[in-house]
C-alpha cells in the first residue's frame, strides 16, 4: 500500500475542510498508510489498544466535552493516553478550541494538530474518501486509457501497432483521453480500479509523425478526463500474427486480465488494413454494456439455432 505525508494531506484538503495547522509544525513528514480515520474516545479514558499509529484521529464534541470535565491532572493523563503511540495527525472538529495542554502535547510529540469548523461526521467521511484514493495499492501499465461512451477502456498492444492513432480518432469522435503511454491504476475498492495519468504526461498524446500533441489545447476541456474507473481492456493484435484457431469467432468464452488482483473483462481486436478500429472499439464497449445487462448476442444466436434445429427435426418426423 502506498503512503502520503501529513503535509500533503494538509495541502490537498485545507481549503475544502478549512483546516488550520495550530501545533506540531515539525511533523509534516509523518506518513499516512491507512485510509482509516478514527475517533479516540476510548483511548482518552485509558483503552490504549484503540490508538493506532500512522492514522488521523478526530476529536469531536463528545471527546472535547469529556476533556472539559476533567481536572488538570485528569486532562494531562487523557492527553498522554492519546499520544501514547505515533499518531499521524489530530484534527479538532466542530470549531472547538483546543486546550493549551493539547497544543503543548502536539508540539512535544511533533504531531500535527489541525482545527476545522466542519462537523466531525462529515470531516471523517471526506478524509476517509481522500485517504482511500491517496494510499490505494497501485500499479503502472503501458497503453492508452480512454473514456469511451462513459466507460473506462484501456487500449493495449505492441509498440507501433497504432494505439495512439486509435486514441486520436476516438477523441475526434467525442470520447475523452485519460492517459497516454503510462497509466497509473489504483485499487480504490476490492473490485474497482481507478486509472490516472502521471502528472508529467497530463494532457499529452504522442502520435508518430505528428509528435507530442496537447489534447487539452487542441480539443478543449471536454477531450480530457482526469481519472476514470477501468471497465474494459482492448488488446490490439496484428491479424497475421493470430493463428486462426486462436480466434474465438463466436466469443463463447469470455476473457479477462487481472490487474492488482482485480479481474477486468478483455477483448481482442485484430489489426489489419481497412479495419475501422475506432468503430470496433465503440461497438466493443456497447457490447460490453449489453453483457452487463444480461444480453449475450452469441447465446441468443445459439438459442435461435437450437430452436430451428428442433423445428426441422419435428418436420422431418412427420
Amino acid at each position: 500500500m502506498a503512503e502520503i505525508s501529513v503535509a500533503k494531506l494538509y495541502r490537498d484538503m485545507s481549503r475544502k475542510l478549512r483546516l488550520k495547522w495550530v501545533a506540531g509544525q515539525g511533523g509534516g513528514d509523518h506518513p499516512l498508510t491507512s485510509d482509516t480515520v478514527t475517533k479516540p474516545s476510548l483511548a482518552l479514558i485509558g483503552h490504549l489498544n484503540f490508538v493506532h499509529p500512522n492514522r488521523v484521529q478526530v476529536l469531536g464534541c463528545a471527546e472535547m466535552d469529556y476533556l472539559r470535565t476533567l481536572n488538570d491532572a485528569g486532562m494531562l493523563q487523557a492527553i498522554s493516553n492519546l499520544f501514547s503511540t505515533d499518531l499521524a495527525a489530530v484534527v479538532v472538529a466542530n470549531g472547538e478550541t483546543p486546550p493549551e495542554e493539547l497544543l503543548r502535547a502536539a508540539d512535544e510529540h511533533n504531531t500535527p494538530l489541525f482545527t476545522s469548523p466542519q462537523q466531525s461526521p462529515r470531516l471523517m467521511d471526506v478524509l476517509s474518501h481522500y485517504l482511500a484514493q491517496a494510499v490505494a495499492e497501485s500499479a503502472s501499465c503501458h497503453g492508452v486509457f480512454m473514456e469511451v461512451q462513459g466507460f473506462g477502456v484501456m487500449i493495449k498492444g505492441a509498440a507501433a501497432i497504432g494505439k495512439s492513432e486509435l486514441a486520436l480518432e476516438l477523441i475526434t469522435r467525442g470520447h475523452r483521453l485519460v492517459a497516454d503511454d503510462v497509466v497509473d491504476f489504483y485499487r480504490v475498492a476490492p473490485d474497482r480500479l481507478e486509472g490516472r495519468c502521471p502528472p508529467l504526461l497530463q494532457d499529452f498524446l504522442e502520435v508518430r509523425g505528428l509528435g507530442i500533441l496537447n489534447i487539452h489545447e487542441l480539443f478543449g476541456d471536454n477531450a480530457i478526463k482526469p481519472t476514470k474507473p477501468l471497465d474494459l481492456i482492448v488488446q490490439l493484435e496484428l491479424a497475421e500474427t493470430l493463428a486462426p484457431k486462436s480466434l474465438d469467432r463466436l466469443k463463447i468464452k469470455s476473457q479477462s486480465e487481472k490487474i492488482l488482483d482485480v479481474k477486468i473483462p478483455k477483448v481482442f481486436i485484430p489489426v489489419a488494413a481497412g479495419r475501422n478500429l475506432a468503430v470496433l472499439v465503440e461497438v466493443a464497449v456497447r457490447n460490453h454494456i449489453l453483457l452487463l445487462r444480461g444480453v449475450n448476442s452469441t447465446r441468443q444466436l445459439m438459442q435461435r439455432q437450437m430452436r430451428e434445429m428442433r423445428r426441422a427435426a419435428k418436420e422431418a418426423e412427420k
